[in-house]
């Protein structure tokens, strides 16, 4: 049975740092594009990171470039959000996802993904 398990999530103060980790069971997530998501209280998921399955081409969101950094470990078969630099209004509860299509670049719109983890959240303190 395919399963996403999101972890790392925790309470940090403003400018801190948190690693999210997405490991799944009965897929290897390098083969297929990985996203990760967010969804703060009263707010729509909005898509913030992904990564292409085979070439590992990544994308960030305008509001979590060059604060956030996406990686994988084959060998570990997880995929890796660093936050550094958090933000309260990157509080929220966090998700990874898999995009099952073979083609194609990443997205961050959360209707392209197929499968989904059940979140771990971030707070974020000011």
């Amino acid at each position: 049975q395919l399963r996403f398990v999101e972890s790392g999530g925790g309470f940090v103060r403003a400018g801190g740092s948190l690693r999210l980790s997405c490991t799944a069971s009965a897929v290897t997530l390098s083969k297929y594009r990985i996203g990760w998501f967010r969804q703060a209280p009263g707010k729509e998921r909005e898509g913030i990171s992904c990564m292409n399955g085979r070439e590992g081409r990544t994308n960030y969101a305008d509001a979590v470039k060059d604060r956030f950094t996406i990686s994988r470990d084959h060998a570990e078969n997880t995929v890796y959000l660093q936050m550094n630099n958090l933000q309260s209004d990157d509080s929220g509860d966090y998700y990874c996802a898999a995009d099952f299509r073979l083609t194609g670049d990443c997205t961050l719109n959360s209707p392209d993904y197929d499968s989904w983890g059940r979140g771990t959240q971030v707070i974020v303190s000011s």
